[in-house]
């Protein structure tokens, strides 16, 4: 019999425990949910948008390698000097590209983690308040 009553009285009180820690938490306001939803979406836009940046970038590069491996094929097979002359040029011009991408690119990432930061500041301030 004791031990029955204090079986229920365990479960009542952890019960209890629950509802009333549930009730504690501050509920956030509808403007500041709404703000917190969009700045979510705003990142998820982001990774997207890098993720695509990612993808060119790396596409860019395969496509380098292939244009070296054309020049220096036709170095071997001595084609004109104006052709390997604009070759070279190209190859320059889209190694510029891709160093201006990819400083780019980190940069979006910077601010996606100062986003992420934000995000996460304001979501614990908003449960404080």
């Amino acid at each position: 019999m004791k031990t029955k009553i204090f079986r229920i009285s365990f479960l009542m009180m952890s019960v209890l425990a629950m509802v009333a820690s549930a009730s504690a938490q501050r509920r956030i306001d509808r403007g500041e949910r709404r703000e917190l939803r969009a700045d979510r979406h705003e990142i998820r836009a982001d990774t997207r948008e890098s993720r695509g940046d990612r993808r060119e970038i790396r596409q860019d590069v395969i496509e380098r390698g292939a244009d070296l491996r054309e020049l220096r094929q036709d170095r071997r097979e001595g084609a004109p000097l104006a052709e390997l002359r604009a070759d070279r040029r190209e190859i320059r011009a889209d190694t510029r590209d891709i160093l201006g991408d990819r400083r780019e690119f980190r940069g979006d990432l910077r601010d996606r983690r100062s986003d992420v930061r934000d995000l996460r500041r304001d979501r614990r301030d908003a449960r404080r308040d």
